[in-house]
């Protein structure tokens, strides 16, 4: 049964959000705000904090959040949010948003709950990003690019058109049913970052559908170095290559990087031409690092941890 049940005692779908946090900074009481204002009941707020230093936790003393919290060496992407999720099951949603990421609107979580409850087939559903207010111009081509105004409904039978697009997501701002979630499992332990990838990928696969909501907006945004940038795509290619059914079964990402480049530089030709030898550069630290990131298994184990972002990742090896 797919439909999501009004709660008996309160008349609304239960929803849970969950958010993971480590040394969230200055932008977390704006996270915190925006989830106080939302005019959607959220039924359980639940921190998963694997040791913060910053005051991050102080900041939240005044809510009745329910906290969980690790050490910061067995945090996982998937496996932490898994955890959380199986801890704090009795919601028919789960909305997973992370700790950089301020929700736009009060109605921002009602109209992705809404989505849900009006189309029994969809899975999971993920938000329009749009960059915070002082990304730069890269940064915010990044958003616009990845995150447009249109909203899409996805299946498999997109994959064929869309290829590795079809499984585009993101957990910064992502809705589960909860009956979609543990038919595939829930997210998968070990991966060095996609979770929301490989689990939008396993629902596709079973028959479900992933929703893209522009009208569900939130702040989201990064403004990396282009060493940052090259330990990012690093990542990326090693998941790529530890996970080739997504190639198998929606293709290749090697195109989708070239209209991306494509787009970048008239993008930034028409805002601040003087930035485009910042882009080349950020791509080739990109297009490297995610090379690198391929063949991370013919590169010294001792290299391995400095080339990478998630730094935790190899220190269970």
């Amino acid at each position: 049964m797919n439909e999501l049940q009004n709660d008996k005692h309160t008349g609304v779908v239960k929803v849970n959000l969950f958010i993971p946090t480590l040394n969230a900074g200055e932008i977390w009481k704006e996270v915190l705000d925006g989830i106080a204002v939302q005019s959607y009941p959220i039924s359980r707020v639940v921190i998963i904090d694997s040791g913060s230093t910053d005051g991050t936790l102080d900041l939240i003393k005044e809510y009745s959040y329910d906290l969980i919290q690790i050490d910061k060496k067995d945090f996982d992407h998937g496996g932490t949010r898994q955890m959380a999720a199986e801890k704090f099951s009795e919601a028919d949603v789960f909305i997973f948003l992370t700790q950089d990421a301020i929700l736009e609107e009060p109605d921002t979580i009602a109209k992705m709950v809404q989505a849900l409850k009006e189309n029994p087939e969809l899975g999971m559903a993920y938000g329009r990003q749009l960059p915070h207010k002082n990304a730069k111009v890269l940064e915010t081509h990044a958003r616009i690019f990845n995150y447009p105004a249109e909203s899409k409904v996805k299946s498999m039978e997109d994959a064929a058109r869309l290829g590795i697009r079809t499984i585009s997501c993101s957990n910064s701002f992502a809705a589960y049913r909860k009956t979609a979630f543990f038919d595939v499992n829930g997210f998968p332990t070990g991966s060095i970052l996609g979770e929301d990838v490989l689990i939008a990928g396993k629902m596709l696969l079973q028959g479900w559908k992933l929703a893209y909501l522009s009208q569900s907006k939130i702040y989201h945004s990064h403004n990396y170095s282009a060493i940052e940038e090259f330990k990012r795509y690093f990542d990326i290619g090693v998941f790529h290559v530890n996970n080739q059914w997504i190639f198998e079964k929606f293709g290749r990402a090697e195109s989708e990087g070239f209209k991306y480049l494509k787009s970048e530089l008239n993008y930034t030709l028409n805002n601040n031409p003087l930035l485009i030898p910042k882009s080349l550069i950020a791509t080739a630290a990109k297009l490297v690092g995610y090379k690198m990131g391929l063949h991370y298994q013919s590169i010294p184990a001792v290299f391995r941890k400095s080339f990478s972002m998630t730094k935790a990742y190899w220190s269970r090896f």
